[in-house]
């Protein structure tokens, strides 16, 4: 008999005469002469629950029911008489799939630690929220799809193994086919030449370059992938390993980016809000009670738009001045403090900060008329910060050649990226979105680990 999964079970019309369920055990009541099982399969929220009559045979089978084991229930769906659900499983027949030892399965009926999860993190999809997490970023991956592919995008797979630092800021793992004992006999500087590519490769911290490429080519594309970052920032906004999205559009300034990036995360957060409602209202019951009027007014309001130098002017005149860890000043970067106050305290909603000092920032960013800033923006939210970083892409070549010079990178390992502006080069833009921080800034979680299934952090590699 074909299974029923639970969230169908729970969502069923009409009672179902032979149903066949199957998934873990999240409590067992025994009483006289019947016990009642919570299970959940993974497919919802909810669980569904199995009153299951003694007979000599299954009470030696539920003698081995616990929390964490896995059965099969078949039954009768029937109408519940109490509060909470519509259906219930009267169960007929109890299989034990696997057991689970009571005195060291580590998921009891209780409250546990993020920090205590984060050890268990292979097991940890099995709780109410961590299943809920889960589930939003399954859907979150889905939403992203659409979203470009209704407004014409291709979807482009960038390499993963590059021989360019996107960034040039250097904080790129080294990948090489060469043993330890190999490497220590090999002069540094001949290295590369002995490895797999002939030359150094590293994991990608961004599929921006390669994008680009095709951009002007297919018009407008997007990736969605991994990136990595060698930063040992162990805070918790950053990992090792995470995920981009990054839309490159052909014939955009620096304005059709600000655009897109806005109707993105509006677009997203509507999404999750109207296919993952009971996931989401987890969150805002028990990890932020604001989380509702967050999303509400993000979606509600046109973000605010905001020079990066009235940006800096403003919080060095604001009140909590005085109060900031790092002073605002011209021709830093932004530190989260700043951008929170911007969007949670002065403007109270989402804000985009362009027109920054071409010093902080990479070379194919455009540089503005005044020659002393760049064409960029990121969009920051409240609670996360920065969520959007991106720029028009600097597409005269003269202008690009000089930036690659002064920003100390060898335009030689560009000649591919140059090419695109010797041959038919157009305006163009394009933004990179955290995923991460997406589901961070939707379900209100305030730690990158807990909306990564197997975080990569500086010291961490298990799993």
């Amino acid at each position: 008999m074909k299974r029923t999964c639970v969230k169908d079970a729970l969502n069923a019309e009409n009672s179902v005469s032979e149903i066949l369920v199957k998934g873990w055990v999240r409590t067992k009541r025994d009483n006289k002469g019947f016990s009642f099982l919570e299970i959940n399969d993974g497919s919802c929220l909810n669980n569904i629950q199995v009153i299951v009559d003694h007979t000599p045979e299954i009470e030696k089978i539920l003698e081995k029911i616990s929390t964490g084991a896995s059965v099969s229930i078949f039954g009768e769906l029937v109408e519940s008489p109490g509060k909470g659900q519509k259906w219930e499983v009267r169960g007929t027949g109890v299989e034990l799939l696997g057991a689970a030892d009571p005195e060291t399965f580590p998921l009891q009926k209780k409250r546990h630690s993020d920090e205590f999860l984060r050890s268990i993190a292979h097991l940890r999809p099995r709780t109410n929220k961590f299943g809920a997490m889960f589930r939003i970023r399954s859907e979150l991956s889905y939403a992203i799809h659409k979203f470009f592919r209704d407004k014409g995008f291709f979807y482009v797979h960038t390499p993963i193994i590059t021989g360019s630092d996107c960034e040039g800021a250097g904080e790129m793992f080294r990948i090489t086919s060469l043993d330890h004992e190999s490497l220590s006999k090999i002069k540094k500087e001949e290295q590369g030449a002995r490895d797999f590519f002939g030359q150094e490769s590293h994991l990608t911290v961004s599929g921006q370059l390669s994008a680009e490429m095709y951009a002007l080519s297919l018009g407008q594309v997007y990736t969605f992938g991994p990136t990595f970052r060698a930063e040992k920032s162990n805070t918790p906004r950053h990992a090792a390993e995470f995920w981009m999205i990054e839309p490159e559009i052909a014939f955009a300034d620096l304005n059709d980016n600000m655009d897109l990036g806005e109707e993105m995360v509006k677009y997203l957060i509507n999404h999750i809000l109207e296919t993952c409602a009971d996931d989401i209202g987890l969150f805002a019951k028990f990890v932020d009670k604001t989380l509702m009027d967050t999303l509400k007014n993000t979606l509600d309001n046109k973000f605010e738009r905001i020079t990066y130098t009235d940006a800096v002017n403003l919080l060095q005149r604001c009140k909590k001045a005085k109060k900031f860890e790092y002073w605002p000043e011209y021709g830093h970067d932004l530190q989260t403090e700043h951008e929170r106050y911007l969007t949670e305290k002065h403007f109270k909603k989402p804000v985009i900060v362009y027109d920054y000092p071409r010093e902080i920032k990479p070379f194919y960013m455009r540089v503005n008329d005044d020659d002393k800033t760049v064409a960029a923006m990121d969009l920051l939210v409240p609670r996360i910060g920065e969520l959007v970083g991106g720029s028009q892409r600097e597409e005269r070549l003269d202008v690009l050649e000089s930036r690659i010079a002064e920003t100390g990178m060898n335009s030689e390992d560009y000649w591919w990226y140059l090419d695109s502006r010797r041959f038919g080069t157009v305006p163009h833009a394009g933004f990179g979105m955290g995923f991460e921080r997406m589901l961070m800034l939707l379900t209100g979680v305030t730690n990158i680990r807990d909306v990564i299934p197997f975080p990569r952090t500086p010291k961490n590699l298990e799993f």
